[in-house]
């Protein structure tokens, strides 16, 4: 008996046994790789997606930024306008009494220069 099995093993059903076996082997391991392939595929693919998300809410979150940048920027050009349109109309009334009063103080000394009489002030110390 043992020796059928022996002489079995030994002919030419060994060689096709074994070569069914390792055609098997072969087949499993394909399958594996190929189902491996697969699913890395499918990682790369998740990985990705994901990536391409997040870069986009980035890029999202810059351009908020960007605008919110750019208002604050037009806000600031439009207060510093605003406040050299007020210093400007300031200036221009401050030369307008500065006129008027050098006027005034001009037909005053005018004035003074026909009656002949004298300013009570003069220097805002001393009087005559």
């Amino acid at each position: 008996m043992f020796t059928d099995i022996v002489l079995s093993q030994i002919g030419s059903g060994s060689e096709k046994r074994l070569s069914l076996i390792k055609a098997w082997e072969d087949s499993e391991k394909t399958k594996v790789l190929a189902k491996a392939e697969k699913w890395l595929g499918v990682l790369d693919s998740w990985e990705n997606s994901k990536k391409y998300a997040i870069y986009s809410k980035l890029k999202g979150i810059e351009e908020a930024l960007e605008n919110k940048k750019a208002e604050a920027a037009e806000k600031t050009k439009n207060m510093v306008a605003q406040i050299h349109k007020e210093a400007e109309e300031n200036r221009a009334m401050v030369k307008a009494k500065r006129g008027e009063s050098i006027l005034t103080i001009e037909e005053k000394a005018a004035k003074y220069r026909a009656t002949g009489y004298t300013p009570k002030k003069f220097c805002g110390c001393t009087s005559f």
